[in-house]
């Protein structure tokens, strides 16, 4: 980002008191310095119009590091003590878990955070948050399946889908935190039958990536793909007319409404272990937690915003309400280990 000149101790009081994300009564200090730097996944045009904002608003200038969540986290434990990283933000509520597990993240206090995020969105010890939502659907080709015969995920088991199912490899964190949660509910005897009754029922070796699914199934190689709705949003307001044109032709399918909900999951922001600028990255996370931050991600990236109350962007309001699953977002990580093995043990390539 580009480097601000720094203001006067004048002005960046007046900034504080005039900040709307929620912080007019933390001031900066000489202490604090004007710097927040931010390890983050996201690549998103949303993300950067946020960090210029937050710098244009609060005169702290935004240093990012972006680069997958895996190389973020190793990068993190390596620099140990001497980390400069002030903000870990990643997708995925079980990478998150792992941040904290590896001693990366610090617990904070903000009555802000409290306040805004709901209770299964963040960690029961304050050490991350989520900032925006996705849930985890079916795609379907209209033509060749009937939308009353969908239910649950589990029912994607059963043999009436058999070789009809598309889906990510097992090595994908969304894939393994979607049987984390089947792991919670259900059991770990009846996620493996499930993972098992999967295997069987793919179309195809699992490769690519959500966008790819959805490309395949309206390309015949299968009937419907379990997939991430963001993807589904970009696709159709994507500058790619075929692209487009491809999301036009699948209709979506919101699981387990007639019981707990459907599966969700969260990019969401930690403050790191070792954070030398933390009354920084704590305002930080406040801002993106801001009623102004979460429609930018919302109708930028077509992510849920996690403030209750928030409409989504249009694209995802025509799809409809509906039932989401509250369990607490930490179990995903809490069960990853698990789902790994399970998987593993079923031939989920």
């Amino acid at each position: 980002m580009k480097k601000l000149i720094l203001l006067s101790a004048i002005v960046l009081l007046t900034a504080c008191k005039n900040d709307k994300s929620g912080n007019e009564n933390r001031p900066a200090t000489e202490s604090e310095g004007q710097v927040v730097n931010v390890y983050t996944h996201r690549h998103y045009e949303a993300d950067q119009e946020l960090f210029r904002m937050f710098e244009e608003k609060t005169g702290i200038d935004v240093q990012v590091v972006n680069a997958n969540a895996d190389e973020l986290i190793q990068k993190m434990s390596m620099e140990g003590e001497q980390s400069p990283a002030d903000v870990l933000i990643t997708v995925d509520a079980g990478r998150l878990t792992r941040a904290k597990e590896q001693g990366l993240l610090q617990p904070i206090e903000s009555e802000i955070l409290e306040n805004a995020i709901p209770s299964h969105l963040k960690d029961e010890d304050n050490e991350w948050f989520g900032l925006t939502k996705r849930a985890r659907i079916i795609a379907y080709v209209k033509d060749r399946v009937n939308p009353e015969e969908l239910s649950t995920y589990e029912d994607l088991a059963s043999d009436k889908w058999n070789d009809k199912v598309l889906i990510r490899s097992s090595g994908n964190i969304y894939n393994q935190s979607l049987l984390a949660s089947l792991i919670a509910h259900n059991g770990e005897e009846e996620a493996t039958t499930w993972a098992e009754g999967m295997v069987e029922n793919m179309a195809r070796t699992p490769r690519g990536g959500d966008r790819d699914q959805v490309k395949a199934i309206v390309a015949g190689e299968g009937d419907l793909a379990v997939v991430n709705s963001y993807y589904i949003g970009k696709m159709l307001n994507s500058s790619d007319p075929e692209e487009a044109a491809t999301a036009e032709k699948v209709r979506l399918f919101f699981p387990n409404q007639e019981g707990r909900g459907t599966h969700i999951n969260v990019s969401g922001a930690g403050v790191a272990k070792h954070a030398p600028n933390k009354e920084n990255a704590i305002r930080f996370i406040e801002f993106l937690a801001s009623e102004e931050a979460q429609e930018i991600f919302a109708n930028s990236n077509y992510e849920y915003p996690v403030l209750e109350g928030l409409e989504p962007a249009q694209t995802l309001q025509e799809w409809g309400e509906f039932k989401e699953d509250t369990l607490n977002l930490s179990v995903l990580g809490d069960n990853n280990k698990e789902a790994v093995l399970i998987f593993d043990e079923a031939g989920w390539k």
